[in-house]
Parts: C-alpha cells; structure tokens; sequence
C-alpha cells in the first residue's frame, strides 16, 4: 500500500497501468496529480479550492455514509441538484459505495422527477437545498423506494428553513406539522423530517462515515476494490424531447473507455484549468468533468449561466466546455457592447469579425491566404479580438462545443479571433463522444473524426450508426427500446443523419426523428435551415415547421436588442414587444434577411412565412431541454394557434389570387 496522506492509502499501481474503472480514475486523481486546487467553488464572493486528496477523502466518506445507511452494490441512488462541488463529490461517493448513480436536472418538474426516481427505484436521494427538497415533497410522499434523503445545504437551521419552504409550496399543509406523514407499520418509507433518523445532511452522512471508517478501516477499499469495469457504473436520463425518458445504462468500461480516448483527442493536461458551467446531470458535461479531474486539471464552478462572463475573468480557465446557445451569446454580448460604443465601435466589431470568417475559412482549410487579407486581420486582431480574448479570461486554448450543432458562422468567427471551438458529437448512449475536432484538424461544418476506438457507419438511409466500447449496456426497465436501436449485426443507431466527406470527417445534418413531410410530399431538413436563419443579427432563435403542410415556416424570437436599435434607427413607432411581432414592416424584415440567407436552398426548401414571438423559449417554459434544445414537439403544442393561424392567412390569400 502507497500511503498519500494519513488513513487514505492506495493499491500499488505500475506507473503505466491504465484504469480500468471510474474507481481507477477518481484515486489516480489523488495519486497522479495531488494539487491543492483540483476543485474550485465561489462562495460568500470568495473562491475557495479543495485538493485531490481533500476530494478523495470526502467521497470515501460520502461512501461509507450511504453503507451505513443499507446501500449495497447496485442499489440506485439519486442526485437532484444544480452543478456544485457537492455533487462531484457525492457521485464519486456512489461509485466508490458500489452504487448506481441516477442524476436527475434540477430544473424539471416534480411529476418528471417522481418518474425517474419510480422507474429508477433510487433508495436514497441527494438534493441540493431545502427549497428543493419542498418542491418534490408530494412526489415523495406518494410512494417509491426513496429511504433517505441527503441535503447539501442544511446546517442546525435547516429544519425551520425547510419547514418555510415546504409551506411556500404546499400552503394547504398546515403551518408546524411535520413536512413528512410518520411511517406507520407496512407504509410505504416516505423520508421524514429533517429531525428523524432517515433525513440528513451531507455533513451528517460524512460523520457516519467517518465514524464507521473507525470500525473497520478496511471497508472502504473493499468496496473500492470491488467495483469491476463491466459493473453498472450510472443510470442518465434522456431529455424525453420524442417521448417517455429513458434511463441509459452505462458501465464503468463505457465510460472510462471514452473519457480516456476523448480526452487525449482534446489533449487536455496538468496545466490547463476549466470552468465548468453546464448541467452535471447531463453526460455531456459529466465525462468533461471526468477528463478534467483524470489529467489533473484545475476546475473551477461557475456561478450560473448569467456569470459565465464575469467567472471567466476571475479564473482564466484554458478550457471551456460549452453547448452552441451559450457560444451564441457570447458573440451577441460582445456585438451588443460594441455597438453600445457607438455607431464607429459597432461598424469596426462587424468589420472584424467578417474579416476575421474570411481569414479562418482559407487558414482552416490550409488555403493560402492573401497578403491584404493577413494585414487586415492582423489590425482586426489589435483593434478587437485582442480585447475579446481578454473579456474572456485571456487564457483560452480551447473551446469545445457539443449536444446540438454549431453555426459555421460562429464557429467561424471564433476561430478568426484566435478562439478555436471543437465540435464534438455524440448521445448519451455513446458515453457520450463519437467524433471530435481537434486543434490541428478544425473543420467548420464537421464534428471532426470518430475518437479511437469508436467505428461508424453511414447506413442506407443516411442515418449514422456506430459500435465499440463506447455503447451502453440498454435502456433500464426497457429491453424493447433497447433492442430497437440496434441493427441486426449489433451496431447502434444515433437516429442522426449524416456523412463522411472525403478526408473522413462526419457531418451530421439532422436528427432523423425530426424530419418532416411536407404535404407535397417533399422531406425537409429543419436542423441546416435553421443554422443559416440565425445567421441573421436580429434572430435570437428559430424553430422551423411544416410537417403534412404545404410549405415550410418558421417561428422566430428576435434578438431584441438589435430589433430595437433598428427600429430606432428607422424611425418607427413600436414600443412592446407585441407592436413588433406585428408590425408589417418588421415582418418584412425578417423576410428580406431569411431570403437572402436561404437563396441557395431548394425551392420546397424555403420558407414562405414566418411569426414572431413574443417571449424566449426557455427550459422553465418547457420549450427546451437542460441543454437548451429544443422540444419541437412541446413548440408545435404550444404555439398551435399561432401556427395554425399563419397557414390559414396562407391559404386565404392563395385563394384571393
């Protein structure tokens, strides 16, 4: 045994011996790369760090804690939470227990959640405050397999805080009874308060643990010990956004397979340190936080979507892990903040951030690039990416961007500013990467080549098939959806559309599923059309329909801003945001820059009307999924009535002619 520190000790291991486990990944953090600052939070305005062996030390107490509370090897155990320190630490926590980790978004609603915890039959539950744990209390109390219920947040006044909560969201309770009924003899086990045995916080679950630690020193790497790589590591949810959700089951081979090979595609290292923003209870996100901990990353936690600005300036990460909406915005800050400059700022942001698309395409392409061409974007590079780089930390190597496709114009205009961004594509049943850019093979357009160890196939009909260590064991309580996303010689099928160009770097165009038949008969690809109307400065975002219609049309939220500052400009009379959504000549705006942008498209590919909305659509709302996109089917129920009018202005004007 290798001894790091006091009481946390190590199987000897040969310096080249690869893991074989997540239980190989989360000690080789402690014994590879024992930094002080392997996690980094922000609380109370400060940031604080916690080391390797810090982090290792709370998760093997975290797993102690749950054994003493009956979870055993294979038992489910659920994390409600937003991304914190607190959740790395109680995931590994269950992979070190030999549980099954179950990690639900702390943004969807209580009867979603009470499925997952039902169909997953999680005995113990993590969740992150009070606040929280008083949103789902009813789906609690109807039943299940929950037994305990972990708080991150909840000190000596926890009690009375729940309390208040719980109140707040079920005001029919009466005020200072208890949140839970008492468990009478053959009752189902509801979690009871905060007071009684089965109801505790995360810093009560580690004293347990600490203190059966004591008992038996040896518990702990047995049960370490006993985690082999075919053994059922995790259980991720799918988004639901085609239907009912799935439970994906991935083994610990599935995943340290593919974070080892994604993460020397990325070639991360000890050096580089990341801010982490989105949802870990996304696979996206949780390999990303893997490969940062196995290459002895610093991370650090951003605050909230809203302060990804302010934290990258405060960290300097050299790593960044994002979804397209978040690129987006970023570019649309930093075009906004120009312009707030005035009329020059605004013009020389949009001179140099064409000059620098026009640069990135010959340079990515390996196409020599023209003398004045080079002068221009060494001057756009003073006078404005210098300044961007510098708004976004400074330090950034690399910018990955995964789980929906990513505008070439974006991609594009990063790269011009010295700002590259890897697109990487993959499923959650895919552990999750299948191909990735990398550095010195950045092709707009692509998601780059498949990872080692990763096969895929293009089948007959375009969809894009793949196989290898990477592919999940099935869906949980589901053996025939699972057999239905497999070919009959054992490949999955992604439910993608693409192809390899010629060098063999994968295009995805589509999902398959969201293909749609015009009434003509014609097949339309809303993803591509989509990409090339947000090009536009005044599209916030677009959702194309047109499925058994006679034409295909689009809902847009404008990027209000920029709609306002034109009609300024314009001289026009429109003051909330209901006057522009109906405004005929706002209207015809949209039109003129939709046409210019789909010229090239086939003529039952283009679009012959469109409505405005008034409001973004949001996870809240129900529009989107955690990682922003978008739930085309809950768009069509709910703007029905927008969409149904639009085609019958349609068809009525058809006829006057």
């Amino acid at each position: 045994m290798v001894a790091i520190s006091d009481k946390l000790k190590f199987i000897e291991q040969p310096a080249d011996a690869k893991p074989e486990t997540l239980v190989d990944i989360y000690e080789g953090v402690a014994r590879v790369h024992p930094k002080p600052d392997t996690l980094n939070y922000k609380r109370d305005g400060a940031w604080h760090s916690m080391s390797a062996v810090e982090m290792l030390r709370h998760s093997r107490w975290i797993a102690l804690g749950l054994y003493s509370l009956g979870i055993r090897k294979g038992d489910r155990v659920a994390l409600l939470s937003e991304s914190r320190v607190e959740w790395v630490l109680a995931d590994q926590g269950c992979i070190f227990a030999g549980a099954v980790g179950v990690p639900i978004y702390p943004t969807l609603t209580p009867s979603q959640v009470a499925y997952i915890l039902k169909d997953s039959g999680a005995r113990a539950l993590f969740v992150s405050t009070p606040a929280k744990l008083a949103e789902i209390e009813i789906v609690l109390r109807e039943g299940g397999n929950v037994e305990n219920a972990v708080l991150f947040d909840l000190d000596a006044s926890g009690y009375a805080r729940f309390q208040r909560a719980s109140e707040r969201a079920y005001p029919t309770k009466q005020a200072g009874t208890p949140a839970y009924p008492t468990k009478q003899a053959g009752s189902p086990a509801y979690p009871a308060a905060p007071h009684e045995k089965n109801h505790l916080s995360l810093t009560q679950l580690e004293t347990r643990g600490r203190e059966l630690e004591g008992q038996r020193p040896e518990l702990a790497d047995e049960l370490a010990r006993a985690a082999k790589p075919g053994d059922l590591a995790t259980i991720i949810y799918t988004s639901g956004t085609t239907g009912e959700p799935k439970g994906v089951m991935l083994t610990h081979a599935n995943m340290v397979s593919n974070l080892l090979a994604s993460s020397n595609h990325f070639e991360f290292g000890e050096t580089d340190s990341a801010l982490s923003v989105l949802p870990l209870s996304h696979g996206f996100e949780r390999q990303a936080m893997n490969m940062y901990l196995h290459h002895g990353m610093s991370v650090y936690f951003g605050e909230s979507l809203d302060k990804i600005a302010i934290n990258l300036r405060e960290v300097h990460p050299t790593v960044f892990v994002g979804v397209p909406r978040i690129y987006e915005k970023i570019l649309a800050k930093a075009k906004e903040r120009a312009a707030e400059k005035g009329r020059t700022n605004g013009l020389l942001f949009d001179w140099a951030i064409e000059t620098g698309k026009r640069w990135a395409r010959l340079a990515l392409s390996q196409r020599p690039i023209p003398f004045w061409l080079s002068r221009r974007h060494e001057i756009a590079d003073r006078l404005v990416f210098a300044k961007l780089r510098q708004a976004l930390g400074g330090r950034i190597r690399i910018f990955v961007s995964g789980a929906a496709p990513l505008s070439p114009d974006v991609a594009l205009a990063f790269a011009g500013a010295g700002l590259p961004i890897m697109q990487g594509y993959g499923l959650t049943e895919t552990s999750p990467v299948i191909s990735a850019g990398q550095l010195d093979e950045n092709r707009v357009g692509t998601t780059g080549k498949p990872i080692p160890n990763v096969e895929v196939r293009i089948a007959s009909d375009g969809e894009i098939e793949t196989r290898g260590p990477h592919i999940m064991l099935g869906y949980w309580n589901k053996p025939e959806e699972t057999r239905a996303v497999f070919t009959g010689d054992g490949w999955f099928k992604t439910g993608d559309i693409g192809s390899f160009d010629a060098d063999g770097f994968l295009r995805v165009t589509d999902r398959k599923k969201e293909l749609f038949k015009t009434s003509g008969g014609k097949y339309i690809s809303p993803q591509p059309i989509e990409q090339l109307i947000k090009s536009s400065r005044f599209v916030n975002q677009v959702v194309v329909i047109g499925s058994e219609r006679r034409f295909p049309a689009a809902l847009i939220v404008a990027e209000w801003e920029q709609l306002e500052s034109y009609a300024k400009f314009k001289g026009l009379d429109l003051r909330t945001h209901e006057d522009f959504c109906h405004d005929p000549r706002i209207i015809n705006l949209f039109e003129r820059q939709i046409a210019a942008r789909t010229q090239n498209l086939a003529q039952f590919e283009k679009i012959k009307r469109i409505a405005l909305l008034e409001k973004e659509l949001t996870v809240e709302g129900g529009e989107l999924t955690p990682t922003l996109k978008v739930k085309r089917r809950v768009v069509n129920e709910k703007y029905r009535d927008v969409i149904d009018r639009l085609y019958a202005e349609a068809e009525s004007q058809r006829r006057e002619r």
